[in-house]
C-alpha cells in the first residue's frame, strides 16, 4: 500500500504519486466526484486525487433509480444534461466497462390545460438548444407508450435520447476512466480535518496522513454539511427520503417487443420506467407526507452508514400509486418485490452548489444533487474547465455555491426541501415565487410598512416589492404564461415615474467598500472601464479571460482610494469571490468590506423627484450643482447619506445609500413631502419595463459569462486603450479583430395577451436564428419589446424576424434602439435646441 508520513493507507490499485500532494483533492466518491477525477485527468491535469471514506457510490448513488434526460426547465442546465448523455453513450467504448445505458427515450404527460401551456412555454426555451424535443399529440403519446390509460392525456413532450443507466456501473466506468488517465482514487480513506495554509492551499487530514492540496472539491452528497463544518460553512444541504417501487414480471410488458420511454405523469407527480420484464415507478409526495432526515442536520450523518436504507413506508405514497395505477392500468395486477426508501440530497431551490466558494480560498463544491446521475456527466465536464481555464465555461449562475449566505438557516432549509420535493412537477411559470420559509431575516428597513400594500418578490433572501395594489385591483399571486393581474397595476407605476415620482427599495443590492493603499490598482485590473474620480460614478464590467462579462457593477470614488461597489442582488457574492480572489493572488493591499445588510437604498425617480428631495435637504440639488453620476454625502431630513444621481429606470432620479436603522425614517419623510408631487411606491417589474424601453442591458440577460460586452452593445463602457492591463483585455482584442458574428438586437413585437420575457427562440424564414435575452410590454410606446442575440447579417434595423410564445410565432423587428430617450439624453437635446439661434 502507499505510505503517508509511514502509515498504509488502503487503496484500489493505484501506483503510489511520489509525493504527499494533490492539484486537485476531491472528497466524495459518488457518480459526482468520480465524474470530476475523470475529467480532470482527462483533460491532462496531473495529480489529480480522491478520497473516498469507505467505498465508491456509497451515499445515494448506488440506489438511485439512474434515470436521464435531456429536459430541464432552466436554461443553463440543459448543458449539463446534454454533455452528461453525450458522454454516457461513448463511455463504455472508451473505458472497456459496461454502463447499462437505456435509451428509449421519455415523454413528460400533461393531463391538463395549464400543463399544455407549460410545454409550448417550454419548447421556445429549448429549440435555440442542440436538444431534439416535440411536442406530441395523444396519438403519438400512446403509439410510444401503449400501456397508457389515454382519458385524461392531451399532449406529451417527447424527449428521444432519454433512458436510464446503471448508477454503479457508471460510477465504477468513470472511476476506470479516471485511473486510466492517471488520476488517484482511494476508498477507506475519510477525511478528518481540513487546514487553510497562508498560501492558499489545503492540508487535508485523513487516519493514514495528510496531503497537501492546491484545491480541495467537496463532493461528499450528505455528508456534504459535515465537511463544510469542518472549515466554518453551513452548506444549507439536507437529506430526503426517497421511495421508489420496483414490480415482478409485467406479462403485457414483456410481450413488448421494444422498451417503453420513461413516462413522468405531473399530474400524478411520479416518473415510472421499464425496468427487465417488470415496472419501476418513483412518486413525489406532497409538502405535508414527504420525509426529511432532519436529525442528521442536527446531529450529523450516523457513523458507518453508506450503503444502507430506510424503512420503506407504502401508505405515505399511497395517493400516487393510485394515480399511477389509473394511468398505467397493468400495474393494477403487478406484484412489487421491492420498495427502496433511501436518502438524496436536498438545497432550498432544488438546485445543485456547483463551484469554488466565496470567504475561502480554493475550495470548491459539487453537491446539493437531487439528481446527481444525470448531473454527473455534465457537472464534472464544466468543473473539470472552469478549474483548468480559470472561468466558468458558460453560464451557470443558478447553481453558484454562492447564492446562498447567512440568512440561510436550518428552518428556512427545512421548509424550503419540504416544499421543492413536493413541488417536483408542479406547473413551473415565468416569474415564479414560491412562498415556504419566508420571509427570511433578511428584510429591509420598509417590509412591514409595505408588506401588506404589495406583491413581494425574493432575491437572494431578500424580499423586495413586485409591484403595488390599489382598492379595487385583483390582489395576490397569480402566475400565468399569459399577462395577468399585475399588468395594469404596472402601467400605473410606470405612468406615476415617467410623469410624477416614485420610490422603490433597492436594498438589495450587493454593496462593497474597497480601500487601502492598492484599492485603485486592484480595481483597474479587475474592470474594464476606467476609474471614476472622487464624488463621481460609473457603471464598469469584470470580465473573464476569454473577454465574457463576469460582471456589472456601478463604482463610486467616495474619498481618495476608497471606492464603494453596487451590484445586483443576485450576484453579490458571486462578485465578492472573483474580487477577493484576484486580491488575494496579486497580493494587493487592500481591505474589502461587504455592507450590502447594513445599509439600505432608497431610489426616488420622476420629472418630480428633484423637487420632493429638494424640500428636505440645503444641498443645491439643481442640475448644474449636482450632476448626472455624481455622488454626494448630504442631510436628507436631517439624516447623514449619500446620493448618487442615477436611476435604473432613466428617468431623473436619485439613489440614497442610508443607515438601515434609518431608512423607514427617511422614507416616510420622503412620502410626506411628495404629496402635493403625486409620490406613490413602485416595484421591480416597473422598473424592468422602464429599463427595457431605454435600452439598458441588465446583466445575468444580456451578458453573462456566455456573452463578450462588444456583442452586446456594451463598448461605451469598455476602455480597450486604457493603460492597465484588465482582465479579458487581450481576448478582447482578438476578439474585435476577429469580427463579432453576432449582436444584441432590439425588438418589438407584434402580439396579443402575451409578452416576450427572454430566453424564447427567434426564428427567420423557418430556421432558428437566435434568442431572446429579456423582454417587457412597454407602456410608454404601447407594444411589446425584447433583446435577443441574432447573426450579424440579421441584426440590422428594419429586419423582420419571428419570436415564439407559447406555440405562436409573432412578427418582431428590429429598431433603433432605445425607443424611449433617457432623462439625461432628453435635458441635453432640450439645451442644444435652446442654444441655437
Amino acid at each position: 500500500g502507499l505510505i503517508f508520513h509511514n502509515r498504509p493507507i488502503c487503496m484500489l490499485c493505484t501506483p503510489p504519486p511520489p509525493e504527499d500532494t494533490a492539484e486537485t483533492l476531491i472528497i466524495g466518491g459518488g457518480c459526482v466526484g468520480v465524474s470530476l477525477a475523470y475529467h480532470l485527468a482527462k483533460a491532462g491535469q496531473k495529480d489529480v486525487v480522491l478520497l473516498e471514506k469507505s467505498e465508491l457510490t456509497a451515499g445515494s448513488t448506488w440506489h438511485a433509480a439512474g434515470l436521464t434526460t435531456y429536459y430541464h426547465p432552466g436554461i443553463n442546465l440543459k448543458k449539463i444534461h446534454y454533455h452528461s448523455i453525450k458522454l454516457y453513450e461513448q463511455l463504455e467504448a472508451e473505458t472497456g466497462q459496461a454502463v447499462g445505458f437505456h435509451q428509449p427515450g421519455s415523454v413528460r404527460i400533461a393531463s391538463t390545460p395549464a400543463r399544455v401551456d407549460e410545454m409550448k412555454y417550454q419548447m421556445t426555451r429549448t429549440h435555440w438548444h442542440p436538444t431534439p424535443q416535440f411536442l406530441i399529440g395523444p396519438k403519438k403519446v400512446h403509439e410510444l407508450f401503449p400501456l397508457l390509460n389515454m382519458d385524461k392525456v392531451l399532449a406529451g413532450l417527447y424527449t428521444p435520447g432519454d433512458g436510464h443507466i446503471d448508477p454503479y456501473s457508471l460510477t465504477m466506468a468513470l472511476a476506470a476512466g479516471a485511473r486510466m488517465y492517471g488520476a488517484q482514487i482511494y476508498s477507506s480513506a475519510p477525511v478528518t480535518g481540513l487546514s487553510p495554509t497562508l498560501d492558499g492551499r489545503w492540508d487535508v487530514q485523513t487516519p493514514h496522513g495528510t496531503i497537501q492540496a492546491n484545491r480541495i472539491v467537496n463532493a461528499t452528497g450528505f455528508w456534504a454539511r459535515e465537511l463544510g463544518q469542518m472549515i466554518g460553512f453551513e452548506h444549507p444541504t439536507i437529506p430526503v427520503h426517497h421511495q421508489y417501487v420496483v414490480t415482478a414480471t409485467v406479462p403485457e410488458v414483456k410481450a413488448l417487443k421494444k422498451e417503453l420511454p420513461v413516462i413522468r405523469d405531473l399530474e400524478g407527480s411520479y416518473y415510472l420506467r421499464q425496468e427487465r420484464d417488470g415496472l419501476l415507478f418513483g412518486p413525489y409526495e406532497r409538502e405535508e407526507k414527504m420525509v426529511l432526515q432532519d436529525s442528521w442536520v442536527r446531529d450529523g450523518v450516523p457513523p458507518g452508514f453508506g450503503k444502507e436504507l430506510f424503512e420503506s413506508d407504502l401508505d405515505r405514497i399511497m395517493d400516487h400509486v393510485e394515480m399511477a395505477m389509473e394511468m398505467v392500468p397493468v400495474l393494477k395486477h403487478a406484484d412489487i418485490i421491492n420498495i427502496v426508501s433511501g436518502p438524496i440530497t436536498y438545497t432550498p431551490d432544488l438546485l445543485p452548489m456547483i463551484g469554488p466558494h466565496q470567504g475561502v480560498r480554493n475550495y470548491w463544491t459539487a453537491i446539493g444533487f437531487g439528481y446527481g446521475v444525470i448531473h454527473a456527466g455534465g457537472v464534472g465536464k464544466f468543473l473539470s474547465d472552469w478549474i483548468m481555464s480559470g472561468e466558468p465555461p458558460y453560464d451557470l449562475i443558478e447553481c453558484d455555491p454562492n447564492r446562498y449566505g447567512k440568512w440561510t438557516t436550518v428552518p428556512f432549509l427545512c421548509a424550503k426541501a419540504r416544499e421543492s420535493y413536493g413541488f417536483n412537477n408542479v406547473v413551473g411559470y415565468p416569474k415564479e415565487e414560491r412562498f415556504a420559509g419566508r420571509p427570511t431575516s433578511r428584510v429591509s428597513a420598509l417590509y412591514d410598512l409595505l408588506k401588506d400594500k404589495c406583491s413581494m418578490g425574493f432575491h437572494a433572501g431578500w424580499e423586495q416589492p413586485h409591484y403595488f395594489y390599489k382598492p379595487g385591483d385583483d390582489v395576490g399571486y397569480r402566475p400565468s404564461f399569459t399577462r395577468t393581474n399585475w399588468f395594469g397595476p404596472v402601467g400605473r407605476e410606470c405612468k406615476l415615474v415617467m410623469e410624477k415620482v416614485g420610490v422603490i427599495d433597492l436594498s438589495p443590492f450587493g454593496k462593497f467598500i474597497v480601500k487601502g493603499k492598492d484599492s485603485h490598482k486592484l480595481l483597474d485590473r479587475l474592470f474594464a472601464n476606467t476609474m471614476p474620480k472622487v464624488g463621481l460614478t460609473n457603471i464598469s464590467h469584470m470580465l473573464t479571460p476569454r473577454g465574457r462579462v463576469y460582471a456589472e457593477v456601478t463604482i463610486t470614488q467616495l474619498a481618495p482610494g476608497e471606492f464603494m461597489l453596487i451590484t445586483g442582488s443576485g450576484s453579490e457574492l458571486h462578485d465578492l469571490r472573483w474580487i477577493e480572489r484576484e486580491a488575494a493572488d496579486g497580493s494587493y493591499e487592500v481591505d474589502i468590506t461587504n455592507i450590502t445588510d447594513s445599509i439600505g437604498v432608497l431610489g426616488v425617480a420622476g420629472p418630480n423627484s428633484r423637487k420632493v428631495l429638494q424640500k428636505l435637504t440645503s444641498e443645491d440639488l439643481s442640475d448644474a450643482a449636482f450632476k448626472f453620476l455624481h455622488c454626494k454625502s448630504i442631510q436628507l431630513a436631517g439624516v447623514h447619506l449619500r446620493a448618487i444621481r442615477i436611476s435604473y429606470t432613466g428617468e431623473l432620479g436619485w439613489e440614497l445609500y442610508v443607515d438601515m436603522p434609518k431608512m423607514a425614517e427617511v422614507y416616510q419623510a420622503i412620502m410626506e413631502a411628495g404629496q402635493e408631487e403625486g409620490i406613490d411606491n413602485f416595484g421591480t417589474y416597473a422598473m424592468a419595463s422602464l429599463r427595457l424601453e431605454k435600452g439598458f442591458r441588465g446583466w445575468g440577460a444580456e451578458m453573462n459569462c456566455d456573452t463578450n460586452p462588444l456583442e452586446a452593445g456594451l463598448d461605451y463602457f469598455i476602455k480597450l486603450n486604457k493603460p492597465a492591463d484588465f482582465i479579458g483585455k487581450k481576448a478582447l482584442h482578438e476578439i474585435k479583430a476577429q469580427g463579432l458574428v453576432r449582436k444584441l438586437a432590439y425588438l418589438t413585437l407584434d402580439t396579443d395577451n402575451i409578452d416576450p420575457e427572454g430566453n424564447e427562440t427567434i426564428w427567420h424564414e423557418g430556421k432558428v436564428v437566435g434568442n431572446t435575452t429579456s423582454g417587457a410590454y412597454s407602456y410608454s410606446t404601447q407594444q411589446s419589446l425584447a433583446f435577443g442575440y441574432l447573426p450579424i447579417q440579421l441584426a440590422t434595423v428594419g429586419q423582420k424576424v419571428e419570436v415564439e410564445l407559447l406555440g405562436r410565432k409573432y412578427p418582431a423587428t428590429v429598431v433603433q434602439e432605445p425607443l424611449v430617450l433617457t432623462e439625461p439624453t432628453r435635458t441635453r437635446l432640450q439645451k442644444k435646441a435652446k442654444s441655437r439661434p
